[in-house]
């Protein structure tokens, strides 16, 4: 059974390494194919990149970094991106903290910051001078007094929602907005709009907003 298979679609080529064939066996039925390949195409100038599909194996840096320098040797040819359909134990658990609506109940005080990965659903006191942060969004039952920067870092996707007219600054993503209370109602939605702007609407119109966050907290 060859450990390496070419095959080819309307939108580029897939290089599929059988999981279970020894690496060694790999590298030398690549190297064979792609030496035929150069000579099939020694005429044609176009460029051709390749996905390398390793399934249920899990390729190391080290690993693709040779099949890389392999293909390197060849001027036309060169590396697309490699798949697989595993991922890393850390990776799976990273992507399940980021998806996860956390609880938390947390008083935070002046000076203090409470960092979130994920979403937070967030029944806590935030003092003045206290800041809490979360990779996605904020959804607020408790009291707030301080700052709110949900989508921490770059996320503009995220949301901040429920009663924090009483903040003193809410964050999403870059963008930074001062709340003035006389104009907030108790329960609003503040998102980043089209324009790249804070704004604001209503808890109902988060499901045409965001359907995927609505769907994930359960249309809170």
């Amino acid at each position: 059974m060859q450990a390496a298979v070419l095959k080819g679609y309307k939108d580029g080529y897939e290089l599929i390494l059988r999981d279970n064939a020894d690496f060694d066996k790999i590298l030398v039925e690549l190297k064979d194919l792609f030496r035929k390949l150069q000579l099939d195409t020694i005429e044609e100038e176009k460029q051709v990149s390749f996905t390398v599909n390793s399934g249920n194996r899990l390729l190391d840096a080290k690993q693709k970094q040779k099949i890389e320098k392999l293909v390197g040797n060849y001027q036309r040819f060169s590396i697309h991106k490699f798949v697989s359909d595993v991922i890393r134990t850390e990776d799976a658990l990273e992507f399940m903290e980021e998806h996860t609506v956390h609880l938390n109940t947390d008083t935070i005080r002046n000076g203090q910051v409470k960092t979130i990965t994920g979403d937070v659903l967030f029944l806590g006191n935030v003092h003045k001078g206290g800041i809490l942060q979360a990779t996605g969004s904020i959804f607020v039952l408790g009291s707030v007094e301080g700052v709110l920067h949900a989508g921490y870092r770059d996320n503009v996707i995220a949301v901040i929602a429920g009663n924090f007219k009483e903040a003193q600054q809410i964050r999403i993503s870059d963008l930074v907005d001062i709340i003035e209370t006389d104009k907030q109602e108790k329960n609003v939605v503040a998102y980043v709009n089209d324009l790249h702007a804070v704004s604001y609407t209503t808890l109902s119109e988060l499901k045409t907003l965001r359907p995927k966050i609505f769907t994930q907290v359960g249309g809170f």
